[in-house]
């Protein structure tokens, strides 16, 4: 056991060099007596006399240096306790069990008096629990509010070992436990400055009115300026009461200019101008729709901008009748509940089929794909796509990897006819290897690439060509260099039809190619009855006169006896749920494409008295398959995009994964329940 203190460090070498230059004395001492023998005894007594007061100073004073030290030394920690107590940052120490230990008097005043001593951390504060104590020795923190500011803690493990394997009192275990040292900033007022700088961000939007044109026809001529004054008059009154700035940029188009706060209020009330607008009437037969996008978060103005032209384009690409808010980390959209309006005029499909026309002709091999579980609109169009390229004389492919019930009937007749080459149809691998700097890629019926047959040809194409008629939502394909999504459109095969009568004065189609086009016309609007607009018939006359046949496509498109009873299943189990939806499973085991009797299920499920939408899910290939209807009330796509889906207003789906069937249905539930109690369906 030590019974002495020892000087050691610095101090103990600063000590010592009294005795150290002894040494260098008596060789000094000794050079002299070379010189003259006299000089050197008088050297050697200064020496004699130096050394004896230099040991009896080193040894006799050595006590009282060190006594004069850990005075010094018990001084300063007095002072240093002092100052950690008077610190004026909350201070404390815990155990190993989140007890308190010791406090400062800062930490004290902000427990308002509360003895904290000895208590867990998580009784008087209650954001503090055992989960929120640091693991490691490392400096842990997070933020939280107490008593109405907010704070920033952090804490770090200080180990004890030192402590007690220097302790001639105690004796611990080997880890010898350990205290955690707590501060608590108190951010209050940063944070204040920091929202209300983020509340003075400036928010650039824009507004475009829809259907103006349409609009001002439906009303007399001497009374447009007056609906138009109206028109003006609802937007600059309904953004001046939110502190924002509106400009006309043109007839249908106005510049947005707000701030954070005043988008947070907007979106509050769920962006009320989108209904707002459409309550004026001045005797006009159609209804004014806007269509608002805005760019928040952004680094400068002009970034805003950007992100405000994308919003707009996405919210026109969804139908119209919406805003959406983009961000650097998410998009979120609101309204979209209209009715989208069908354009009579046939000068952008003319333009589009001019610009595929160009592409057509300047590559040397044409792909064509469309989205999993390929159904007869995605077949249909791709067949479309393959008799324009047939005009141009180019090579196609159809990428297809799984064929199923509803589209055999159609493809084997292509599989059986010697027109057509034996590499028409070709799966990913094939496709993967094909795909080359002369190789246009053309994506039918889907915008999402995780839709589509093969994602892994998006990335190595470099052109591609989307056509569909499904709301986009935020995942799209980037780069496409030419897009065509028309959200009015019954179905993609409607689109293609109208192309076909621009695209080449050439173009010759066959009686069976008809009869696919037609067929995917047929099945989107299950048989005319849903989404139909003139153009729609329009495009099926088009293909009656080119060698379509209605009963050869009804008899191709009867149902097996299976999958009858798997429907029939599926209707008799519904349940109803809110009055106004009608919930039920499809069996699978047995039918060869349940997700295709899913779908009739639900178009079934529509024809039931009071049913304003349908939801019928099947388990298929390890997945959730959700099918989901209306007639005109419920916009399904938004109820199906909160599942991770899309679509659009009448028809939309949804795929989930790692769920059960019972998982998926009390989902739709909740679903439905959210959008209902916010207005939004």
């Amino acid at each position: 056991m030590k019974t002495e203190l020892k000087l050691q460090g610095q101090l103990k070498r600063y000590a010592r060099w009294p005795i150290v230059f002894i040494a260098f004395l008596l060789v000094m001492n000794g050079a002299v007596y070379v010189v003259d023998i006299k000089a050197g005894i008088l050297c050697s007594a200064f020496a004699f006399i130096y050394i004896i007061f230099a040991f009896f100073i080193f040894f006799q004073n050595r006590p009282a240096i060190v006594t004069e030290l850990v005075t010094f030394a018990a001084q300063y920690g007095q002072i240093q306790k002092q100052i950690l107590l008077d610190l004026e940052v909350p201070y404390a120490l815990l155990d190993e069990t989140g007890k308190i230990i010791w406090t400062n008097s800062a930490f004290d005043n902000l427990l308002s008096g509360q003895k904290g001593k000895g208590k867990p951390i998580g009784t008087l504060i209650p954001a503090f629990h055992q989960n929120k104590m640091p693991k490691e020795e490392e400096a842990f923190a997070f933020d939280f509010s107490f008593q109405g500011r907010d704070y920033k803690a952090k804490m770090k493990k200080v180990s004890m070992r030192e402590a007690i394997e220097n302790n001639a009192i105690v004796q611990g275990e080997e880890d010898g436990g350990y205290v955690t040292a707590l501060y608590l900033f108190d951010e209050t007022e940063e944070k204040k400055h920091i929202r209300e700088n983020e509340e003075q961000h400036i928010v650039i939007g824009l507004i475009y009115i829809d259907n103006y044109e349409e609009a001002m026809e439906s009303v007399e001529e001497v009374r447009r300026s007056l609906l138009t004054a109206l028109i003006d008059r609802k937007i600059n009154k309904y953004i001046s009461a939110h502190d924002g700035i509106v400009k006309k940029m043109e007839k249908d188009k106005f510049l947005l200019i707000l701030d954070n706060k005043s988008l947070r209020k907007i979106e509050e009330n769920r962006i009320e101008l989108l209904e707002d607008v459409k309550t004026v009437n001045i005797g006009n037969e159609m209804a004014v729709s806007l269509s608002m996008g805005i760019g928040v978060n952004a680094q400068t103005k002009i970034q805003a901008y950007d992100y405000a032209r994308t919003a707009i384009d996405l919210a026109l690409g969804r139908g119209g009748d919406q805003a959406v808010i983009k961000s650097p980390e998410q998009i979120l959209y609101y309204g979209g509940r209209g009715k989208q309006v069908e354009k009579n005029t046939r000068v952008k499909s003319r333009v589009k089929a001019h610009a595929l026309r160009e592409i057509l002709e300047n590559k040397d091999r044409i792909m064509v794909m469309g989205h999993k579980i390929v159904d007869v609109d995605s077949f249909g169009a791709a067949i479309g796509i393959m008799i324009m390229a047939r005009s141009f004389r180019k090579k196609v492919h159809i990428v297809i990897n799984d064929i199923t019930t509803s589209v055999r009937p159609l493809i084997d007749g292509f599989i059986n006819s010697s027109e057509y080459d034996s590499d028409l149809f070709i799966k990913n691998h094939e496709a993967l290897e094909l795909m080359d700097q002369n190789t246009a890629l053309i994506i039918v019926d889907v915008n999402k690439p995780s839709y589509t047959e093969c994602k892994e040809l998006l990335t190595r194409a470099k052109c591609i060509v989307v056509l569909d008629h499904h709301r986009q939502g935020t995942e799209a394909i980037e780069n496409a260099t030419l897009s065509y999504i028309e959200t009015y459109a019954s179905s993609t095969c409607e689109m293609v039809a109208e192309i076909l009568q621009y695209i080449n004065d050439n173009v010759k189609i066959r009686p069976m190619e008809a009869d696919c086009i037609y067929s995917g016309i047929i099945i989107d609007t299950n048989n005319f009855l849903s989404k139909t607009g003139v153009r729609t018939f329009e495009a099926a006359a088009f293909l009656r006169r080119n060698g379509a046949d209605v009963v050869r496509v009804r008899k191709m498109f009867r149902d097996e006896m299976v999958d009858y009873k798997a429907r029939a299943e599926t209707v008799r189990h519904a349940e109803v749920y809110k009055d106004v939806f009608a919930i039920s499973v499809c069996p699978s085991s047995g039918v060869e494409s349940p997700t295709v009797v899913g779908a009739q299920a639900a178009n079934e499920l529509l024809n039931i008295n009071g049913m304003k939408a349908s939801f019928v899910m099947t388990n298929y290939q390890g997945k959730i398959f959700i099918s989901a209807r209306s007639i005109d009330e419920i916009n399904v796509q938004l109820i199906m995009e909160k599942l991770g889906g899309g679509g659009h207003m009448n028809i939309a789906g949804a795929q989930l994964e790692d769920c059960t069937i019972s998982e998926a249905k009390q989902l739709i539930r909740n679903t439905l329940d959210s959008m209902l109690k916010k207005g939004e369906i």
